[in-house]
């Protein structure tokens, strides 16, 4: 499997992305409406994201911090999608160790959850 295959599998929850991106879920839902992220639904229906919906967020934040509204956004965002931009380097990226070191966290919260409830 590739690193890019990876990436693409749901596995993180909204309460997750929550903590990794320093958004709300109000955000997170809104910038699923505007298909800024596509994230997988589970029988459940709740919402399961990837790391590449995590980058996605991750960027989102970054241009509306640099002042670009929701429409500069959705710009860029389509330009990327039809190959007319080059990916910024810049782009804020989660290591692996920063990654595995929130799972862990994540995993542990939901254990400890189950044993005392």
């Amino acid at each position: 499997m590739s690193q890019q295959d990876r990436k693409a599998i749901p596995l993180l929850s909204i309460s997750t992305v929550m903590r990794i991106t320093d958004l709300t879920a109000r955000q997170i839902r809104y910038y699923e409406e505007h298909h800024l992220i596509s994230p997988q639904r589970t029988e459940g229906n709740r919402r399961m994201f990837s790391l590449n919906d995590i980058d996605a967020l991750l960027e989102v934040r970054e241009l509306l911090e640099q002042g670009i509204n929701m429409a500069g956004v959705k710009l860029v965002f389509n330009m990327k999608a039809a190959g007319k931009t080059a990916k910024r380097s810049d782009t804020l990226k989660i290591s692996d160790q920063e990654l595995r070191a929130i799972l862990r966290e994540e995993m542990q919260a939901q254990m400890l959850q189950r044993t005392s409830g």
